[in-house]
């Protein structure tokens, strides 16, 4: 079961990072400007937003196992329509369909790795999160290489073969879904209880920096700090760094502590981190702060979706679709806020900014006692 849910995520992890070198090709192909790039790419993450809230309410309904099944081949090819795409409205609804499908199947599997977590009364979530990240390094590393080797269409096709073939490989061996309570009458809607909403706000406030990180870290570190084009690159390479490797070591540090103690601490960390790079003197500061921040910030997100999957009367899909829409709309916004900021207050000020958003991570940090498996015992769900 947890090989199969973490292959899951190594596979949606190494489709999403294939993506990414994808982008330029696509931007010459089609002569799209920079801005018009930029508007194409949001196509994408609307798609996710969109679609999410809908696959939470059919896990609900259906469970996670029969959707995460499904997104998980369509997943595998889902590039394919995106490379090619022959004309620029074509490109922007397969890119909306290739958000929804990524999103979809993000919510499935979390929803999954909650089940595995419950069953198997151990946490997994970080090292889930972990094969995430691994798999986008793969994707993005050698999608560059085959591209400027082989063309476009030999990536994409080679990313759809290695995919199927995970899928093809795990999907028999998911873990089925925990059983609904006799009395349970699941409903095709989300819920109005605020607890989701507050695990939704922990994960937005956890997601942001990440995001401002990997949009604005690089021209901070040139323009405010004076580093070269190659040392600015290490700004989001030190978070994905520390990150990576504190999420296999996340469910270890969890388990041990608490769900409410790694958050807290993580949160700390995290800010003490980017007080850190958005006080630097120099690059190498700065970059030593982001790899501090990504220390904290690694676990956060995975502790956030264990909570809203294991939260009293709620079927997984549900507290994670809430928790991952809010999140993933923060980082979409986020990027024009940041910059807006930055442009009349400097990047320092951005980032310090950042930094308070791990102070109410922290207030809020009571929330992940429902990430802990004692608070989460393997019980038939109530319903929706």
């Amino acid at each position: 079961m947890r090989a199969a849910v973490s292959a899951m995520f190594l596979m949606n992890g190494f489709v999403v990072g294939s993506w990414a070198p994808l982008v330029p090709e696509l931007a010459e192909r089609h002569g799209l400007s920079e801005s018009a790039l930029g508007l194409l790419i949001l196509t994408l993450g609307f798609g996710s937003i969109l679609i999410m809230p809908i696959s939470g309410a059919l896990i609900a309904r259906i469970g996670a196992l029969p959707v995460l099944r499904v997104t998980c081949l369509l997943c595998a090819f889902a590039l394919l329509p995106v490379a090619l795409a022959p004309s620029v409205p074509v490109l922007v609804g397969v890119l909306f369909v290739f958000g929804g499908i990524i999103g979809s199947m993000d919510i499935a599997m979390n929803a999954n790795a909650v089940v595995v977590e419950r069953r198997l009364k151990k946490a997994i979530m970080s090292s889930c999160h972990g094969f995430w990240s691994l798999g986008g390094l793969i994707g993005a590393a050698s999608g560059g290489v085959l591209i400027d080797r082989f063309g476009s269409s030999v990536q994409v096709a080679l990313v759809c073969v290695l995919a199927a073939i995970v899928a093809l490989s795990f999907v028999s061996r998911l873990a089925p879904d925990l059983p609904l309570a006799e009395d349970a009458k699941p409903k095709f809607r989300l819920t109005l209880a605020p607890m989701p909403y507050v695990v939704g706000l922990v994960a937005l406030f956890s997601m942001v920096p990440e995001g401002a990180i990997l949009d604005w870290g690089a021209l901070y570190l040139r323009q405010d700090l004076g580093a070269d084009v190659t040392y600015s690159g290490l700004a989001f390479g030190a978070v994905a760094a520390t990150m990576a490797i504190m999420r296999f070591a996340g469910d270890a540090v969890r388990q041990r502590f608490g769900a409410v103690t790694t958050m807290r601490y993580s949160a700390v960390v995290a800010a003490a981190g980017l007080l850190l790079a958005a006080t630097a003197t120099g690059p190498a500061m700065a970059i030593a702060g982001f790899a501090l921040s990504g220390i904290g910030i690694a676990n956060l997100v995975p502790v956030a979706l264990s909570a809203a999957g294991n939260l009293p009367g709620l079927p997984p899909g549900v507290g994670i679709s809430i928790a991952t829409s809010m999140g993933y709309s923060g980082i979409l916004m986020a990027p024009a806020l940041i910059g807006f900021v930055a442009e009349f207050q400097g990047f320092s000020a951005a980032f310090m900014g950042l930094a308070a958003l791990f102070v109410v991570v922290f207030g809020l940090s009571s929330v992940a006692r429902h990430a802990d498996l004692s608070e989460a015992a393997e019980t038939p769900f109530t319903g929706g």
